[in-house]
């Protein structure tokens, strides 16, 4: 039988929902969470957030890192990376430090980009 420290599998956690699949309700995850279905409710997560092509999220998102490919309406609070996929749709405000835009993605609402550090001293 393998031994696991804490750690190793608190890093690891990936959480699914798969397509679908809805649920309504908000989702506080301290790993990693990818979404095929339908969500109506807010997600924070101290890991990566992943929409897929045939997820829906109506709430907020609250993250580390996201790569989105699906449909977001509601604001999106990421503190590293947001990647916007091809066939991303969101309806909402971003606050994020980095942002990938793939050509194709649209994106109606206000963006905020700036780091961690500039936002303690405004």
């Amino acid at each position: 039988m393998a031994k696991y420290n804490e750690n190793e599998m608190t890093s690891n956690n990936i959480n699914l929902i798969g397509q679908g699949t809805e649920i309504t309700g908000d989702v506080i995850c301290s790993g990693d969470l990818r979404i095929d279905g339908i969500l109506s409710g807010n997600i924070t997560s101290k890991g990566k957030v992943v929409v897929g092509e045939t997820g829906k999220i109506k709430g907020e998102i609250n993250c580390k890192n996201s790569d989105i490919s699906g449909i977001i309406e509601g604001k999106i609070t990421v503190v590293e990376l947001l990647s916007l996929k091809a066939t991303a749709r969101i309806m909402g405000d971003i606050i994020t430090s980095k942002l990938a835009i793939e050509p194709g993605s649209k994106f109606t609402g206000y963006c905020n980009m700036t780091n961690e550090s500039e936002r303690l001293t405004e």
